[in-house]
């Protein structure tokens, strides 16, 4: 089974997030801020990370450049949702490395789409390396 981290400080989107997610089949880890985050997705090494933007102590754009300095987290599909809608703040999100960049308020089958396509992508990857590594 897949596990998703959802990391975001609003409850409510937190865990309506967490329940699209288990109801489509995954497992998740949430996370109430992004110092909270990074701990638990560097803990639980999840398959893809989904992730606000402004939150307190540490915000998406920190947590996505902590988790890209990680060896064991930079390859972890990362996906925004947040608020944010400025065309700046979706370059800024995306020149960092995000694979992804949803605005809330979103529709769970954007949601579901964005998660699959991101897998499909890592499993390919990984195929990929796991033959260049054999051949």
């Amino acid at each position: 089974m897949k596990t998703i981290l959802v990391i975001d400080d609003n409850p409510d989107i937190r865990e309506n997030t967490s329940e699209i997610l288990e109801l489509a089949g995954f497992r998740t880890f949430t996370a109430e801020n992004g110092k909270k985050g990074v701990d638990v997705a560097l803990r639980e090494k999840p398959d893809v990370i989904v992730c606000d933007i402004m939150m307190p102590d540490l915000d998406g754009y920190g947590v996505l450049h902590m988790l890209r300095k990680n060896e064991a987290t930079q390859q972890t599909p990362f996906i925004f949702l947040t608020a944010k809608t400025e065309r700046s703040d979706f370059r800024k999100g995306m020149e960092m490395g995000a694979d992804d960049y949803i605005t809330k308020p979103f529709e769970d089958i954007e949601l579901l789409n964005a998660i699959e396509a991101r897998l499909k992508k890592a499993a390919v990857l990984e195929n990929k390396y796991a033959f260049s590594a054999q051949g």
